[in-house]
């Protein structure tokens, strides 16, 4: 994990839910930043090697890792992986005490988020629902863009902490909006990494020098982060990093389920979710997202 500057905060008792690829360096970051950090993980042998490398402590239970917590992050994989690290005798909502704040990281549902947040409420325990957007590097090199739903004042005591993994922390409304804010920025990634595909196809095809030509025209009004960090990946051919193409589908099945509840039309974005699905058939579950030219 890249090491990088941490702005003095008082150190807090945390726990973090999770430590996949996203939330093993978002709470090494933490630990690093000099907080109190206890982790859990579904596989006890990640945890422990967690520690290993960042110090602090793991626990068997979500709810025991919470104990004491003043915050709780949870970075897991979807709904019911979130239900089942937060809800039950085990979750970490049973191990919290009233005043202290749940922040989920996952990309999960707006509905989700409301649910958690009422079940928090019944304790005196405040909700943040903060999806991230950056992918794998961005939780790295602690530069995640996280935006967040939920209450004000709860938000405004979480930030701080969450600064030592994320370069922007937004509060954009109530509970749910962050979810809902997650789900347009990949709705816009979705139209960008196909469009670039087709572009980076198209000029192949016609002969051209296409990493010369991502160049000249990323100078211009083509320019995109998808053009500046996928384009000549995609011209080399090379997948294996970044964000998965599960990943995208699942994220894109929240969308179009919102989509769906809200009346949007979401053409284009429902197109690109079924490319995907090709790719998917070609093995490329875990290639990167701008594997799309694949498919072409």
């Amino acid at each position: 994990m890249n090491t990088r500057t941490y702005d003095p905060v008082p150190p807090r008792r945390i726990a973090f839910l999770g430590l996949g690829v996203m939330g093993h360096p978002m709470a090494g970051h933490l630990a690093r930043a000099g907080h109190h950090v206890t982790v859990y993980n579904r596989t006890p042998a990640k945890a422990e090697a967690w520690v290993r490398t960042y110090g602090g402590s793991f626990a068997a239970t979500p709810a025991a890792a919470a104990q004491g917590a003043e915050f709780v992050f949870c970075c897991v994989g979807n709904d019911d992986d979130l239900r089942a690290v937060v809800l039950g005798d085990a979750g970490a909502l049973a191990g919290m005490t009233s005043g202290a704040i749940l922040v989920d990281h996952t990309t999960a549902s707006a509905a989700v988020a409301r649910e958690l947040q009422a079940e928090g409420g019944k304790r005196g325990i405040a909700f943040i629902d903060a999806p991230v957007s950056g992918g794998q590097a961005g939780a790295v090199n602690g530069v995640l863009t996280v935006m967040c739903g939920g209450d004000a004042a709860a938000f405004d005591m979480m930030k701080p902490v969450a600064l030592a993994f994320a370069k922007a922390v937004t509060l954009l409304g109530g509970t749910g909006s962050g979810q809902l804010a997650k789900m347009v920025n990949q709705i816009c990634i979705a139209g960008l990494v196909q469009g670039l595909a087709e572009a980076v196809r198209f000029g192949q095809n016609a002969g051209l020098d296409m990493a010369q030509v991502l160049d000249v025209i990323g100078k211009g009004a083509a320019q995109s982060w998808q053009m500046d960090n996928r384009g000549k990946t995609m011209v080399e051919g090379k997948f294996d990093f970044g964000f998965a193409v599960d990943w995208m589908r699942k994220d894109l099945g929240l969308v179009l389920d919102e989509a769906r509840r809200n009346g949007s039309r979401l053409p284009v974005t429902a197109l690109v979710d079924q490319f995907y699905a090709d790719v998917q058939a070609q093995g490329g579950n875990r290639w990167d997202t701008s594997s799309l030219i694949k498919r072409l």
